[in-house]
């Protein structure tokens, strides 16, 4: 089937690049001398998860309605990388009931507290502790009591287990130089160990040491102590991996097929059928030095348009502009006229769609439904 038969705004994922970036992480994580744990959440599709999670491999999900379409298709040694609240006990219930090794996350003593009183269920359940590691967002301080008063109260408490402690290194999205990465990623395992270090000390065992994202994972250091790597958005990459030096624009495997509407030459713009609703309204390159706005242009066949962006989104238009050059000549898109946009943020495109199309020598392949909610 040709693009030209696809409705649009369609998701492609292009075989040849995600087939590479697949066996880029792979080949890195085995020189490593570690367990790989791979993030679904970016496409959530069993299809996609083929290429690079395998259903022999333990995954990690960032919601529990991926754990369940996982497990259903085999999967049965998943982390749940997202603190488990309250209103989700009787998912994870009925997981564990099915066989799954499922793991937990928690990173304060609330979260602690309401599984001792709460968890009723004949299965055990492995709670695992968040480290902060660079300050970013979630997780315990690993030099402070608080973590070791949680994990011994996990010890104590019956059908819940200690599993180890999970780190996620998120501010290794503003390090913009191999040099910075690899300081995170150092950062991060030394971090995490001094945790691991303090339970120890305790008398308390670390079956799980995972530590991941993205940059820090591609980063080549010491994984000394570290059972494990996770990482997810490097299957497709995405403008912000590129804008980081992580891969090359041309590694994205990801795109957006679009279609001119109509061209305004007096603004220097071209207006396509692709709005936020297709490619999210996620900016996140906007401290980057090149600012892609809401997507990189190609044409049709993938090829970058030097210069061309998304600059504004509307619902279903989006507007594409030159980067450079206000009064650059739009006449080259014509109306009907076919292009693919690079995603920003390509987790959070890919939920803008029920399916992807898998593309093979510019012709779709396959479809590849995904799974959506919580």
């Amino acid at each position: 089937m040709g693009l030209d038969s696809l409705i649009t705004p369609a998701c492609l994922i292009d075989e040849a690049k995600f087939s590479a970036n697949a066996e880029r992480m792979k080949k890195h994580v085995s020189a490593q001398g570690v367990a790989f744990r791979p993030h679904v959440k970016t496409l959530k599709s069993l299809q996609a998860a083929h290429y690079y999670a395998p259903a022999d491999m333990p995954i990690t999900v960032s919601t529990l309605a991926e754990a369940e379409y996982f497990a259903s298709a085999g999967y049965t040694d998943i982390l749940y990388a997202v603190t488990l609240t309250p209103n989700k006990l009787e998912q994870t219930q009925l997981l564990l009931a099915q066989g799954v090794k499922l793991t937990v996350l928690i990173d304060s003593l609330d979260a602690c507290e309401m599984l001792v009183s709460r968890w009723r269920s004949a299965c055990s359940l492995a709670v695992a502790l968040e480290v902060d590691v660079d300050d970013h967002r979630a997780g315990l301080k690993p030099d402070l009591p608080l973590l070791l008063e949680i994990a011994q109260r996990l010890e104590e408490a019956r059908s819940l287990s200690f599993a180890g402690v999970v780190a996620h290194a998120g501010a290794s999205y503003g390090c913009f130089t191999d040099d910075a990465r690899r300081t995170m990623a150092e950062q991060e395992v030394s971090r995490i160990l001094l945790a691991v270090s303090r339970l120890n000390a305790a008398g308390i065992a670390c079956p799980m040491v995972s530590v991941g994202s993205t940059p820090t994972a591609l980063s080549d250091v010491s994984r000394k102590g570290i059972t494990e790597l996770r990482a997810g958005v490097y299957a497709t990459f995405d403008c912000v991996m590129a804008g980081l030096g992580v891969c090359q624009f041309d590694d994205i495997a990801m795109s957006v097929l679009t279609t001119v509407i109509g061209t305004q030459p007096d603004k220097g713009q071209v207006l396509i059928d692709a709005g936020w609703m297709a490619l999210s309204r996620d900016q996140g390159t906007a401290s980057h030095d090149v600012d892609c706005g809401y997507g990189l242009v190609c044409d049709e066949l993938g090829n970058i348009l030097d210069g061309w962006y998304v600059s504004q989104t509307n619902q279903e238009h989006g507007i594409i502009s030159h980067m450079h050059n206000p009064n650059a000549t739009v006449e080259a898109f014509s109306y009907g006229h076919r292009l693919r946009i690079l995603p920003i943020h390509a987790c959070a495109t890919a939920a803008q769609f029920p399916s992807y199309y898998l593309v093979r020598d510019n012709t779709v392949a396959e479809s590849w439904p995904r799974i959506s909610g919580w």
